[in-house]
């Protein structure tokens, strides 16, 4: 009973942990150049990168599966090289999670990035700092706050997702079957016990997750 209520669970953080590495990275490469850029269209491109943020899940769980399906150009690509297809499998469950949890990240970045002060970053391009070293040691530093709490609220919309994932990633016991799924499945099952715990663990991850973005930012 106990290794089974675990491996939900484990399941999801390791996954949200892989998710929100790639969205930490990503997000701030895309925020630093963003916030820095001007080209006709940045709007459109800004819009689309956070829309994840308003879509139904199962919106981005629909145009994952075209996107990565056996159909798919990408699809076929990834079987031809990995010898099988990306659907419901763990990694599925890893792209649904830093799809939905990106757009927090970026903008969390983006927030951080603008309210730098540009002196303060042309003073080390003065010292002689390369772009490097001036976003290393200048720009990174003045906007870890808001960079650490992006991180904790992707970790935690990531954890949480569902939608996405079960269409993309399934729903298979001990491989893509997380905390929010499995709770779908208690539920329907009518296996309100192991519902509850599930829903108390991860609403007290979920609930330390944001007290830690609140003693952040206090």
């Amino acid at each position: 009973m106990y290794s089974d209520f675990w491996t939900p669970i484990k399941l999801s953080l390791e996954i949200a942990s892989i998710s929100v590495i790639i969205v930490f990275i990503s997000g701030i490469f895309a925020a630093r150049i963003l916030s820095r850029k001007r080209f006709f269209g940045k709007t459109a491109v800004e819009t689309a990168l956070t829309l994840p943020l308003v879509l139904p899940p199962t919106v981005v769980g629909f145009i994952l599966i075209i996107i990565f399906g056996i159909n798919s150009p990408v699809g076929r690509v990834i079987e031809t090289i990995f010898g099988s297809q990306i659907m419901f499998t763990w990694w599925a469950a890893v792209i649904a999670s830093s799809v939905v949890a990106f757009p927090l990240m970026y903008q969390s970045a983006k927030s951080g990035f603008l309210s730098i002060d540009p002196g303060a970053e042309e003073a080390a391009r003065v010292d002689g700092a390369g772009e490097w070293k001036v976003f290393l040691y200048v720009t990174l530093p003045l906007s870890a706050k808001t960079l650490v709490t992006g991180l904790i609220l992707s970790f935690a919309r990531a954890l949480g997702e569902f939608g996405a994932t079960l269409m993309f990633a399934g729903n298979l016991p001990g491989k893509t079957q997380t905390a929010p799924t499995a709770i779908y499945v208690a539920i329907e099952s009518g296996n309100m016990e192991a519902a509850w715990l599930w829903v108390i663990a991860m609403a007290g991850i979920s609930f330390i997750m944001l007290f830690s973005t609140s003693l952040i930012k206090s």
